[in-house]
Formats: C-alpha cells, sequence, structure tokens
C-alpha cells in the first residue's frame, strides 16, 4: 500500500485494519518502509530504502553523508514526496527535529515551540516553561529565540517535537550542539518517551552515542539500506564497513611533525599560549565556556584575513553562501587565483574545485552544484574546503567535524595533519575530545572564560579535561 506521507502537523490517513499491525509474534509495527526511492533530476537519492520500526523502539539510522539518511527523513515527514515505494504509518503525528535548526528566530521561544498548534495566549508561556523545565533548561520562553546559542536553539526545536505529541519523532543529530549533561537528559527523556510506546528514528555519526540509547538499526549507504538488525549484535567495525565501504586511513603520528616558530602568540588578560609552525593545538571546554569568543577575538587581531583562516562552527549562518555554488564558496576568499581583470575564468575555478573536492570527497554533481542542496557533512567540507584553497598560515577551527559522519571525519583529520606536516599552525576548538586527543599536540580548557595553561596531551585525560572544563580542578 502507497500512503500519502504525513506532515509533522496532521495525522496520517491509512486504511481501517492497518494500524500498527503485529510482525509476526513480535512487538507492533509503527512504521514500515519498503524500496523507498527518490530523485532530484538526474541525482538518484535514495535508490531502494527499507527498514521497519517498532512502537517504544530508538532505531538508529546511520550511513555517511549523503547517504540518503535526511532525504529519508525529509520524506517521512512529508516535505518531500517519494517516487517509489511504499509506505505504512499506524497513525498519529510525525515530529522531525532538524540537524540544521528550523525556528523562526524573530518569534520568542514559546511561539516557537508551539508554531502550528498555538494553545490560547494565556497558556502559551506557561505550557512552554513546562516543556523547557522538563528538559531541564533555564530558558524564559519569552526570550526571542534568535537571542539564544545554538545549544539553546537546539533545545528549542527539541521541545517543539515534544509539543506535538507525536507517535514518531524524527533526530537528526539532535545533541550536535549539545554538551554532555544536555546529552544526558536528551537521553533520559528518550527513556521517558520509549515508555510510552513512541518510536524514535534517530541519525547521529557517533557510535557510542547510539549504542547508548538505540535498540536497532539500518546503515544506508549511496541511498539504499545495506544493513540492518540489533546493535548488539554488530561490531563498530562491521557498521563502519557498511557505512563507507573502505578501510579508513589511520591518522599522521603527532611525533613526527617538527614544531617550528611562533606564529600566533595570544596575550589576553585570561588566555595566553604560543602556537607554533606544525602545531595542533586544541581548545577543550563546555558549551558557553568561551571558547567560541576566544577564536573569533584572535581572528579579528588580523585586519585583512589571509594570514588566518577562520572557519565558523556556524556553517549554515556564517560559513557558507548556500545560495551559491560550490566553486563560488571554495574560492571566494582568494578570487584572484581564478580571475582576471576582474572577470572569474569559470574554467579555472572549476578544475580548482574539483581538486578541492577530490581531496575532501565532497558529494556533488560539480563544481557548479550550489552548496544549499547538498548534505549538512558536505556542506561542512565545502567550508572547509575554502581553508585549503585560501591557504593562510593559521587555521582556526571551531568545530571543524561537526555534523559529519566517520568516514569525514577521517579526511578532514587527514588533511588537517597534512596541513601541521606542510607547517601550517592549526588551532581547534572541539567538544569531541576524541577529536582532541587524536590530533592535538598539546591541550588547554576554556572554564568560564579562562583558559587553562596548555600541556601536552599525553598529560591529560578525558577525566583530566572534564574536571578542568567544570572548574573542579587547577
Amino acid at each position: 500500500m502507497k500512503l500519502p506521507v504525513a506532515s509533522s502537523q496532521l495525522p496520517v490517513p491509512v486504511r481501517p485494519g492497518e494500524n500498527a499491525r503485529a510482525t509476526g509474534n513480535g512487538p507492533l509495527m509503527t512504521l514500515r518502509l519498503h524500496d523507498i526511492t527518490k530523485r532530484f533530476g538526474p541525482t538518484v537519492a535514495l535508490a531502494g530504502v527499507s527498514l521497519e520500526m517498532n512502537a517504544g523502539e530508538v532505531h538508529a539510522l546511520v550511513g555517511e553523508n549523503g547517504a540518503g539518511k535526511s532525504t529519508l527523513m525529509n520524506i517521512l515527514s512529508g516535505l518531500y514526496r517519494q517516487d517509489g515505494g511504499t509506505i505504512e504509518f499506524g497513525g498519529g503525528r510525525i515530529a522531525h527535529i532538524h540537524q540544521e535548526l528550523a525556528l523562526c528566530p524573530h518569534l520568542p521561544v514559546a511561539e516557537n515551540i508551539f508554531l502550528g498548534i498555538e494553545p490560547k495566549r494565556r497558556e502559551l508561556f506557561e505550557r512552554a516553561a513546562a516543556l523547557l523545565h522538563q528538559f531541564g533548561r533555564d530558558i524564559d520562553p519569552r526570550k526571542r529565540t534568535g537571542d539564544l546559542s545554538l545549544a539553546d536553539q537546539q533545545v528549542v526545536e527539541i521541545c517543539r517535537a515534544l509539543a506535538l505529541d507525536a507517535r514518531v519523532i524524527l533526530m537528526d543529530e539532535p545533541t550536535s550542539s549539545l554538551q554532555r549533561a544536555n546529552v544526558e537528559r536528551l537521553f533520559r527523556l528518550i527513556h521517558q518517551l520509549r515508555e510510552r510506546g513512541i518510536t524514535i528514528l534517530y541519525i547521529s555519526h557517533f557510535l557510542e552515542e547510539i549504542r547508548e540509547i538505540a535498540d536497532r538499526y539500518t546503515v544506508l549507504r549511496d541511498g539504499a539500506s545495506v544493513g540492518s538488525g540489533a546493535l548488539k549484535d554488530v561490531s563498530d567495525a562491521q557498521l563502519i564497513t557498511m557505512m563507507v565501504g573502505r578501510t579508513l586511513e589511520p591518522l599522521g603520528d603527532s611525533a613526527t611533525r617538527r614544531l617550528g616558530d611562533s606564529l600566533l602568540s595570544v596575550n589576553f588578560p585570561h588566555a595566553s599560549f604560543d602556537l607554533h609552525a606544525g602545531e595542533i593545538f586544541g581548545i577543550a571546554g563546555l558549551i558557553g565556556s568561551g571558547r567560541t569568543e576566544l577564536v573569533r577575538a584572535i581572528f579579528a587581531l588580523d585586519p585583512h584575513g589571509r594570514r588566518f583562516g577562520y572557519l565558523s562552527e556556524d556553517r549554515k549562518g556564517e560559513g557558507l553562501a548556500l545560495q551559491m555554488s560550490i566553486a563560488d564558496n571554495v574560492t571566494m576568499s582568494r578570487f584572484e587565483t581564478c580571475s582576471r581583470g576582474g572577470w572569474i575564468d569559470r574554467a579555472k575555478q572549476n578544475r580548482q574545485t574539483e581538486r578541492v573536492m577530490q581531496r575532501l570527497r565532497v558529494k556533488a554533481s560539480g563544481p557548479q552544484a550550489k552548496v544549499v542542496w547538498l548534505s549538512g557533512g558536505n556542506q561542512q567540507k565545502v567550508a572547509f574546503g575554502r581553508l585549503l584553497h585560501q591557504d593562510p598560515d593559521v587555521l582556526l577551527l571551531d568545530e571543524p567535524a561537526r555534523g559529519i559522519d566517520i568516514g569525514s571525519k577521517a579526511d578532514v583529520a587527514r588533511e588537517i595533519t597534512a596541513l601541521a606536516a606542510a607547517g601550517k599552525a592549526i588551532l581547534i576548538v572541539s567538544s569531541y575530545l576524541p577529536e582532541l586527543f587524536a590530533l592535538c599536540d598539546r591541550i588547554a580548557v576554556m572554564t568560564r572564560g579562562r583558559l587553562s595553561e596548555a600541556r601536552p596531551t599525553s598529560e591529560w585525560t578525558p577525566e583530566t579535561v572534564m574536571q578542568t572544563a567544570i572548574g573542579s580542578a587547577a
């Protein structure tokens, strides 16, 4: 049976007797997809996806960026209609928590949470405050949403899904902007939702996170489902092989790099360090500790923006011109390499962009493809690719691996280590400690606007980093 797909607001019509049918002797089936296909012009986004989800199940959807995960989510939430295949749904609402936040920044928090299902005005702020309190956040429901941090905006997006009282919740990288304490709150909520029989389809690139929260998995590669089953029956290595279809290259050994002269000396009242040629320097800390503000202040020290290259944590708002092509985004900070007499040489620009796309394995139809149509991970690669083309001496990277898959993380990490080996000085801000421990020569920790003393990575452990971040260790 081919059903009309639910929007995030309206119940889905189904034929009588087909609601949440039992699958054999097992639990009730909430959602079944069979051989779903989707094209965008000549591009095949989905080439045959099948999966089943049961009531009260957390089902992990994993795969590389561009594998079709977000397209499938958009079909289920009603943004797109599939070209082929069937969807059976037991009825109710489907709520979609987007990876790229879909909020109205000019509206108050409460109006974003209940957008489309507004209660009476006198109940609006009270009910919004109750949802925010359930998540453990002290956010004023009357506050303008655009004035919140990215982490708090993510909480608002999650609360909006809870307000819908949906039977199925689609979560696309819901923890990408959350620190660990909020991740744990989210996981507690997910457990409560599961006990109420709510089904959750969960996308994450963190395998340890998936194992912590999910029951079963489906792997997508190149638009098709290539594996599914119980998570307890599959190893991380098997999942990675299914996802990327290749062996990941090991990172370069930091011990083989030689540090050169200091290329950057930072001397703020509460943050001081030197950054050397050939060094990868990591800054850890909780969201809101002042890490991003420090990096932006450092970038402002360079009036011309050429010696320094800056990668913003907010690729959608600051890092990319979404309506422009990949080629324009990659070359925009150094147009002189592909222009003459004030005119861009498109052939030369395309050749330069193709080299960057090959280095980072960007999945797109070509250099002139619009960035807005790329997956989130491929967008992040384009933002990073601009720095490769810019060729600065000092790279300031704020959450460079945010929202990208394991294979893409390996691609970006490989380029970072290659840049350091070539004598570039690299500063990385990251909430993901395994990234810092794998890449960095030295690490410092930000706490309430103060930067700790930088120490060799070998002298830190994840526990001492977190103790320092919360201010319980010197």
